[in-house]
């Protein structure tokens, strides 16, 4: 119709279709969501896949409003000047408002032998790669899981509960988001499955071999099948369309989330630094910053004042295989304190935070506006007047 509003949205997570869906609030907006994959993946179902137990897919017309065009191709480059992206097809489409919500993959590694025999779990097709290897692999192989944050946590714990002989090779310590009570737990799950875990100085990998890990200060795995869970790290999208950055290459935005380079660049998700204090990348973040960004596009069309963010967590909860899950509460500001729940039940509240990760997509779709984030951290403004005054105190 005249005059409608062309809104892009490009990444299609957990943030990318939240933002997606709620910007269909309104009816002058034309939103198309591009993505390279014609299905939403369940990234925090990722282990399960690895396992088995799981597609980790849905299809995207489950958790898309119908007023959202979907566009499968993959975006190469922004040009904000005249406002469009280069897709890979060769086509160019052209945006007054573009939501950045690319998304995280795995860290690159500079590990030998990583790219030829390892296989990195952060990602659909990588999660994929090593169900297919596994599958090839005699019953009783060597697995070796590198990376002892949440996803090699989910993934040795998922795999040793299928019977494979683990070992999870943490890189100094397990777990290193959870408070050592908890930490406690998930060890001691850990061994009851049959995992055996590395941790401390020299639990590093140096290289990796097609049957074989070896370790800072000598020592060698035997490995058959070797997966890689050693961080994220985000698409150099912004970098190479000449977007300012943090070092890590998230799109650096004010407290709106907006572009500082432009006002109608709005990033969301685990690709979002906004002043430069990125929030921790998680689905838990992404759905309140998928809300926010949709938000900040609305008020800038409405010519209202889009507000900051005030997004806080509530702590992290781990699939210890699926019979048990550990529950590690944190403060508001994303630190973890002493209190948790383990247990079967737990698993069963995993399942459903799983499955509720989805529904709030699809709440979204149906009913655009109704998602509300209920944590706050008060404690980001502070930090930041804090920053801002030892910037000043340096001049």
């Amino acid at each position: 119709m005249a005059g409608t509003t062309q809104v892009i949205v490009v990444g299609g997570g957990y943030a990318g279709v939240m933002a997606a869906n709620r910007l269909t609030q309104r009816g002058d907006l034309a939103v198309t969501l591009i993505n390279p994959r014609p299905q939403f993946v369940e990234r925090i179902r990722l282990h399960q896949l690895v396992g088995g137990s799981h597609p980790a897919v849905v299809d995207y017309r489950e958790v898309l409003a119908d007023g959202v065009q979907l566009r499968n191709d993959t975006v190469t480059r922004i040009d904000p000047t005249p406002c469009r992206v280069v897709l890979a097809s060769g086509d160019t489409v052209t945006y007054d408002y573009l939501i950045y919500a690319v998304g995280s993959g795995s860290a690159a590694a500079s590990v030998p032998g990583v790219a030829e025999f390892a296989h990195p779990v952060a990602t659909l097709e990588g999660a994929r790669r090593l169900r297919r290897a596994l599958d090839t692999a005699p019953a009783t192989a060597p697995v070796t899981v590198v990376g002892g944050g949440a996803t090699g946590i989910e993934v040795a714990a998922e795999l040793a509960e299928a019977g494979w002989t683990v070992t999870l090779v943490c890189g100094e310590v397990l777990g290193p988001y959870l408070h050592p009570r908890g930490r406690r737990v998930v060890a001691k799950r850990l061994a009851a499955l049959g995992v055996t875990v590395l941790d401390g100085p020299d639990a590093k990998v140096t290289a990796v071999t097609g049957d074989k890990v070896r370790l800072r200060g000598g020592r060698t795995l035997p490995s058959t099948v070797t997966a890689w869970a050693t961080g994220f790290g985000v698409p150099d999208l912004a970098v190479r369309s000449g977007l300012t950055t943090d070092p890590l290459g998230r799109l650096l935005t004010d407290e709106t989330l907006t572009s500082v380079d432009d006002p109608r660049i709005v990033a969301a998700g685990d690709a979002a630094a906004p002043s430069g204090l990125p929030l921790r990348m998680s689905c838990q973040a992404a759905h309140p910053l998928g809300a926010h960004a949709a938000d900040t596009v609305l008020a800038r069309i409405a010519g209202e004042q889009p507000a900051t963010i005030d997004i806080g967590f509530f702590g992290q909860c781990l699939a210890l295989g699926r019979r048990a899950a550990i529950d590690q509460f944190a403060t508001r500001d994303d630190t973890a304190n002493r209190f948790f729940v383990s247990g079967r039940l737990i698993a069963v509240v995993k399942e459903r935070a799983c499955r509720l990760a989805v529904g709030v997509l699809v709440k979204e779709a149906r009913k655009p506006g109704a998602f509300v984030w209920r944590f706050k951290d008060r404690t980001r403004q502070r930090l930041l007047q804090v920053r801002s005054g030892e910037k000043l105190a340096t001049h």
